[in-house]
């Protein structure tokens, strides 16, 4: 068997699990609460915990484990393996050696990327971008992120950052992102981009299902609430859908005649609404493109959920080789 592990520092969760890249398949996962707050060199110590008492609880031995990828919601300097900034740490994630402590400390050659970038390359590999050379990915979930596949490559960019599909303007004086910018396509798609919308769909006083669906606790209203009301037939619902559906339509659109996808996968929570999504993307699409045969650019959803990451970055690490950080 070949053998890495894949492992997904996020902000909330450190995920990680144990690869067999013959069948693309998770043998033994495990995660535990980030806890960036204590600062990065206790994470980086429970991380080495974690993947040792994976590797014990797996049954397998160390010798069986060819190579760890580790993936990070940031940006990364993939040469020399350091977190150059990631936003949404406590502390100081500035130039941290992440590659370096974590081969040190694990006997194992070690390699970095973006979250986003490692979702991408795993369904790529394993997932619904599998028998295609040209593919994008849109993550949609608290934010929005991608990545690109052009003749069967992972596109790179400077320091990894090509990929950053919801930080293209798709209105010129439109809303604030958190990027900084205006207009960004994540201030019109995320998750809590779809709540605030709905939410203010209430408090404005329109007739809407919304409330009741969360016993008049706005706090509590998600994209999935959102998603519910609209299935069951509530126009205010499906009238946020169908823009968000709109624009995200005009980021792919803008992705499509910039690189000629052959296929687009929607991964992260938001993806899950399924149809009432792809309904009003596949519209714009047809409304907006007329450069290239845009009914043959299939848009499809992740068929790898949470795994996504894991398996990305076990195959990447294994596909670089020879690039890796080696203790």
């Amino acid at each position: 068997m070949i053998i890495y592990i894949g492992c997904d520092l996020g902000g909330t969760n450190i995920k990680t699990g144990i690869v067999n890249l013959e069948t693309g398949t998770v043998l033994h996962a495990d995660s535990i609460p980030t806890h960036s707050q204590q600062g990065h060199d206790a994470v980086m110590e429970n991380m080495v915990d974690l993947i040792h008492s994976l590797i014990k609880d797996s049954g397998l031995d160390k010798s069986d484990i060819q190579g760890l990828g580790v993936s990070a919601p940031g940006v990364i300097d993939l040469k020399n393996g350091n977190t150059l900034f990631l936003p949404n740490f406590s502390g100081q994630w500035r130039d941290v050696p992440l590659g370096n402590t974590l081969s040190s400390a694990l006997n194992l050659p070690v390699t970095l990327l973006n979250d986003v970038r490692a979702i991408t390359y795993g369904e790529y590999a394993f997932g619904a971008g599998q028998g295609v050379n040209r593919m994008a990915c849109f993550a949609i979930g608290t934010g929005v992120g991608g990545g690109l596949v052009l003749n069967g490559e992972l596109l790179l960019g400077f320091q990894g950052t090509a990929g950053e599909l919801g930080h293209q303007t798709v209105e010129i004086n439109g809303l604030r992102c958190s990027c900084g910018n205006y207009g960004c396509l994540e201030a019109y798609t995320s998750g809590p981009a779809i709540a605030s919308r709905a939410e203010k769909a209430v408090r404005q006083g329109f007739t809407t299902r919304i409330a009741d669906l969360v016993d008049y606790d706005l706090n509590k209203i998600t994209p999935e609430v959102v998603a519910r009301a609209a299935k069951e037939g509530d126009e205010i619902a499906q009238e946020i859908w169908d823009s968000v559906g709109h624009y995200l339509g005009t980021g792919i659109a803008n992705i499509c005649v910039a690189f000629g996808p052959e296929r687009v996968v929607l991964a992260g929570g938001v993806a899950a609404a399924g149809d009432l999504l792809l309904k009003p993307i596949k519209k714009t699409l047809q409304e907006r493109v007329f450069v290239m045969p845009v009914e043959n650019v299939e848009v499809v959803l992740s068929t790898l959920g949470s795994d996504a990451g894991i398996l990305g970055m076990a195959s990447w690490a294994a596909s670089k080789q020879s690039q890796l950080i080696i203790p």
